[in-house]
């Protein structure tokens, strides 16, 4: 049995994970079976959990000479409609076929006998995720702008992509996209929350009076940001791949611009717990509002009613941060000591971002 430093178990045997009093997440020889199976190296596995993710787990997997990328959802019971890997990797294997980057899917596993969930395996890419460093290849001023600028262009080429035939359109409904997120959102708040934060119910309130009109329908990522995105390693800036898919669908591409900006950070301006790139407060990195101007350039889109999706986008960040605080209240995120506690006033201060933009300061703060 392997404890990794955030106090998630790995064991070697199906047998053994029989007697925890919680599942573990990687059970190593049902892994081995499975790329058995696909012929995909032989030998003992090594392992190594990567990435920034609070929600899903991915894992560096290294067997012989080969490498893959293995993802799962968190331990069960997972709320419906949530953590759905094997629509993730579909996902990506439509979007791939349209050009977008993204991993290539080596295999989905639906049966949940070998680890409990669903996961996939993915090729492992040889890039960069820019979070709390600058890569020296990225660091030149020139280079700081150009990482900005791919982050814009990249989700403009995505927007770009026509959702109206083929696989695409069965990935979502566009049509009533943002009154759906809104409803929906509402709904989680009150299932994953064990206190009173009159400031959620007063913003959902101001959402659905001020909804705008939707311009367009796209595929909307719905976590697009800078930490979910691998860059080439070298110069110049280049995206390899859009990563973590989870909550893609069709809909409203302002969401993504929304949330982009909203969590996006920049100097001398207060920090929130979605800021997960920090590298951009320093000097050369485009501004939110030079992100956003360089997106409207591109897209001919109306930003006026963009003040909304940065509210939306923050308000949904602090309802799914509540679950995060109350499953760490609960005990379920055993070794996690700055994270989940964080968000006592992590989640308040994401409402009051959220209320900010909506000009609802003083509302919120009630």
């Amino acid at each position: 049995m392997h404890t990794a430093p955030d106090g998630v178990e790995v064991v070697t045997s199906r047998e053994k994970a029989r007697h925890l009093d919680s599942p573990p997440l990687l059970v190593l020889d049902a892994v081995t079976g499975f790329l058995d199976t696909h012929g995909i190296g032989s030998g003992p596995l090594a392992w190594q959990r990567i990435g920034d993710g609070h929600s899903n787990i991915t894992y560096l997997i290294e067997r012989g000479s080969e490498s893959v990328v293995l993802r799962r959802g968190p331990r069960p019971p997972l709320p419906k409609s949530t953590h759905d890997m094997v629509r993730e990797a579909r996902i990506q294997k439509i979007l791939g076929d349209h050009g977008v980057p993204v991993p290539e899917i080596i295999a989905v596993c639906e049966d949940e006998a070998l680890l409990g969930v669903p996961f996939y395996l993915m090729n492992r890419l040889d890039g960069t995720v820019v979070t709390d460093t600058i890569p020296p290849h990225l660091s030149p001023s020139e280079q700081r702008r150009a990482t900005s600028e791919a982050v814009v262009d990249t989700l403009v080429a995505l927007h770009g992509i026509d959702v109206t035939g083929d696989e695409l359109a069965s990935l979502g409904h566009p049509e009533g996209y943002l009154r759906r997120q809104v409803e929906r959102f509402r709904g989680l708040w009150e299932v994953n929350t064990t206190r009173s934060l009159p400031a959620v119910e007063h913003i959902a309130d101001w959402l659905a009076r001020n909804q705008p009109t939707s311009q367009a329908a796209s595929v909307v990522h719905g976590d697009y940001r800078m930490g979910n995105l691998m860059f080439a390693p070298q110069a110049p800036a280049r995206i390899l791949a859009i990563l973590d898919w989870e909550m893609a669908t069709l809909g409203d591409p302002l969401a993504d611009l929304g949330y982009l900006t909203a969590t996006y950070s920049e100097a001398g301006r207060p920090t929130t717990p979605l800021e997960l790139t920090r590298v951009t407060r320093s000097p050369g990195y485009l501004t939110q509002r030079e992100l956003a101007e360089r997106y409207q350039s591109r897209t001919g889109l109306d930003l006026t009613p963009l003040p909304w999706y940065q509210t939306l986008a923050l308000w949904k960040a602090a309802i799914f941060c509540e679950a995060i605080y109350t499953r760490w209240q609960r005990g379920e995120r055993p070794g996690d000591t700055s994270f989940g506690p964080s968000l006592e006033t992590g989640v308040p201060r994401l409402l009051e971002r959220a209320g900010q933009y909506a000009g609802l300061t003083a509302t919120t703060r009630r």
